[in-house]
């Protein structure tokens, strides 16, 4: 009994831990939260000045706000958590932790649970200014039902690649070079700098089409307001990169524990 209640407080210990790790990297709050909130209010109000029907333009500023909100998932994931947790393999705290008894997986759920958490509050304040800014469009229950659903899968994805840059590299700089380039190739092909998936050159829209944030960007609009959607192309697109997100982090734990050996 004792042993169950010591284990309990250790676990909410290791999350308060891990949640002060991702709270104070700054990648987090810039990338995560302030670069999101800001290009959604630019590009709205570029678009303000190119569209004069205020139905129109409410679904278009709609349309943006949905797109630009997949960048909350890749910063404060694929680069904040692959920046802390590059800097943490550099310094050896996870061996450390392993030998005061903390488990490896406890560990993980922990990350887990905190990022979720920061998630969490980054979405409320991110909406929180389209609804009370920017005025996007009410959505329909099942709209807001998958877009937490396709945002939250999008999180899991970028939380097993930036798991899997971060083991096979374990040095801060690459780490987070390599995360950098990644989160802006990913918004350049996706559409969300400027430059519409039809603006694209062919080779970048084929690359485009293996993106989920590509048809977050393009159609979640429509999804958001409740009309007809084919989510098959957008289903591929998950299947494709959770896929790869897979084998990358399975072959980061099996190169890991035949080094371990």
């Amino acid at each position: 009994m004792n042993d169950q209640v010591q284990r309990k407080k250790f676990s909410l210990s290791l999350l308060l831990f891990e949640f002060r790790n991702i709270t104070g990297n700054p990648y987090v709050h810039i990338f995560g939260i302030g670069l999101p909130v800001l290009m959604s209010i630019i590009i709205s109000k570029m678009l303000a000045s190119q569209i004069p029907d205020a139905g129109i333009l409410s679904t278009e500023v709609t349309a943006a706000v949905l797109g630009i909100g997949a960048m909350i998932p890749l910063a404060m994931i694929l680069i904040g958590y692959a920046a802390t947790y590059s800097q943490e393999l550099e310094k050896g705290i996870p061996q450390r932790l392993e030998l005061f008894g903390i488990d490896p997986g406890m560990s993980i759920i922990s990350r887990i649970i905190a990022e979720l958490v920061l998630q969490v509050c980054a979405f409320i304040i991110y909406f929180a200014v389209a609804v009370l800014v920017l005025g996007i469009k009410a959505p329909t229950v099942q709209g807001v039902i998958w877009y937490i659903v396709c945002i939250g899968v999008l999180g899991i994805i970028s939380f097993g690649l930036a798991h899997a840059v971060s083991m096979i590299f374990k040095k801060f700089g690459i780490v987070y070079c390599i995360t950098m380039m990644l989160y802006f190739c990913i918004m350049i092909a996706s559409g969300m700098m400027g430059i519409s998936y039809d603006m694209l050159p062919s080779g970048i829209q084929a690359v485009s089409r293996l993106l989920p944030t590509t048809y977050i960007t393009r159609d979640f609009a429509d999804i958001w307001l409740g009309k007809g959607y084919n989510f098959m192309p957008m289903l591929q697109a998950y299947l494709f990169t959770g896929a790869l997100s897979g084998i990358l982090l399975l072959f980061s734990l099996k190169r890991n524990a035949r080094k371990a050996a």
